[in-house]
């Protein structure tokens, strides 16, 4: 790639558009919940379409994204939509703090050592991988804007008719 097309490469990596589908197998990640009660695999769960959402207390576009992801959850849940979120955060507080303010209604685990986003090779924050009922990933978003929140869901709900 030439050194000026990779200004333009980054600005659409980082606008969060989705990149192309069928990305291969959702790689498995074991994850356990904020409250410590479960593993949560990021696989996928065998007959849903899950949506895993890797994020941080310190990214603001991540703060953007739970209103969203809870209207996701409250919509699509009956339909066969799980929702993931999967923290990175090293400091426990710090993950705390940040669902006080801004509450999930969905799955939240945590990966304060960062195995899970070295699996799914996370280059922006926050990062959306979409994975259909089959286990693969079909869509991939880095970062998040108030504007791909239609685009996103149409593509879940396009996975949900497959």
């Amino acid at each position: 790639m030439s050194l000026k097309l990779a200004p333009i490469v980054f600005a659409v990596l980082w606008s969060g558009l989705a990149a192309a589908e069928n990305h291969g197998p959702a790689p498995s990640c074991p994850a356990k919940t904020v409250d410590g009660t479960k593993v949560v695999d990021l696989a996928h769960s065998p007959g849903k379409v899950t949506y895993v959402d890797f994020w941080a207390s310190w990214c603001g576009p991540c703060a953007q994204s739970f209103p969203f992801m809870n209207q996701l959850h409250a919509e699509l849940h009956k339909h066969g939509v799980e929702i993931v979120a999967v923290n990175l955060d090293e400091d426990p507080k710090d993950a705390a703090d940040f669902l006080k303010s801004h509450p999930a209604n969905f799955t939240v685990v945590v990966d304060p050592q960062g195995k899970c986003p070295a699996v799914y090779e996370v280059k922006a924050m926050p990062t959306t991988y979409i994975i259909d009922r089959k286990g693969e990933i079909r869509h991939i978003h880095m970062g998040f804007k108030e504007g791909s929140k239609a685009e996103i869901k149409k593509q879940v709900q396009a996975l949900l008719s497959e």
